[in-house]
């Protein structure tokens, strides 16, 4: 197993890193890859270091997995170079995560769809997997009519630029500015771009990236995405309405067996779930279930997961993972 990681130097590439050999991930060899700029660096991967190569030389080297963390136009540019010799891409940006031929996937739910002709493979929206993570079982039960969603994103979704500018705000030092605004002590309803239809690209990512991940577009998803001042992890207060009624006990024992979910429900307790409780962790974590008593059908939710782990670096890994366990590579 050859292996390429592109974008190795960024935030989430050090994550696949960390994945990677907590999975321990067999690899034979390692290659990583990063722009210009960072080519010769030296990065260490269980216990052994290795230097940083550039694209070309990585295409040339022919692996049969490259992870891609790099950008949306590195991706649209290198993504079918790799394919051409062979690579199978799993690509991290929202480059290819809506183009008809390319398939979306979370593992939990719909790597079955994957083949071997399939040469480049969209990871999704950190936001979507955790969302789709926790509606998928109770889509299946009850079905799903419409969903609102607001979320709660860490400043690690932006990148290493929005962390520091928060750790700088917290410390009283000027910095660069990765937002329009101070993060600190604040909320931005901003996650990426604004789009002319008023929502953000990180808004119409969760409109549109569940109805393709699920196969179903009989359902819709309006969202509010909100960047809140915490580390790292996303949270996600969710309405569901439903064609069908259901108990909340059923709704409880379908998430609690669902692998990939923890459930964190207990109000008497004080048991929710909490970015805190996500961190480094690779499962999604569901709670404050509870009807909506103004109107029928319909359950409210709150859905935590780390950011970097199951909604960036850990699906990948997994993606990688089923493509060499049913000899897809």
């Amino acid at each position: 197993m050859k292996l390429a990681l592109v974008g190795a130097t960024g935030m989430v590439g050090e994550v696949m890193l960390k994945v990677l050999q907590e999975r321990n991930f067999p690899i034979d060899e390692l290659l990583l890859v990063a722009s210009e700029k960072s080519v010769g660096k030296e990065i260490s991967f269980k216990g052994k270091t290795y230097k940083v190569i550039g694209l070309k030389e990585a295409v040339a080297a022919k692996p049969n997995i490259a992870i891609f963390s790099a950008g949306g136009s590195t991706s649209l540019e290198w993504a079918p170079k790799f394919a051409e010799v062979g690579t199978t891409v799993i690509d991290n940006s929202s480059a290819w995560r809506m183009e008809p031929d390319k398939k979306l996937i979370v593992p939990e739910i719909n790597a079955y769809l994957l083949t071997k002709n399939d040469k480049i493979i969209a990871n999704p929206n950190c936001s979507t997997i955790q969302l789709v993570m926790a509606l998928a079982p109770l889509h299946k039960k009850y079905k799903m009519k419409r969903v609102v969603v607001s979320t709660y994103q860490s400043v690690s979704g932006t990148g290493l630029k929005a962390v520091q500018q928060m750790e700088n705000e917290i410390a009283g030092i000027k910095g660069e500015m990765a937002y329009p605004y101070p993060i600190h002590k604040n909320a931005l309803p901003h996650c990426d771009v604004f789009e002319e239809n008023g929502y953000t690209k990180e808004e119409m990512k969760l409109a549109r990236e569940p109805q393709k991940i699920l196969d179903d577009r009989t359902f819709s998803v309006t969202a509010t995405a909100v960047r809140i001042p915490t580390a790292g992890g996303h949270s996600e207060s969710v309405n569901v309405e439903f064609e069908c009624d259901f108990e909340l006990s059923d709704v409880r024992k379908i998430l609690h067996d669902t692998p990939g979910i923890i459930l964190q429900d207990n109000p008497d307790t004080n048991t929710y779930p909490m970015p805190m409780y996500a961190h480094d962790k690779d499962d999604v974590f569901v709670g404050r279930i509870r009807r909506d008593e103004t109107q029928p059908n319909t359950l409210n939710m709150w859905i935590v997961s780390d950011n970097l782990r199951k909604g960036a670096a850990t699906n990948a890994v997994q993606i990688a993972e089923y493509l060499l366990n049913n000899q897809l590579v």
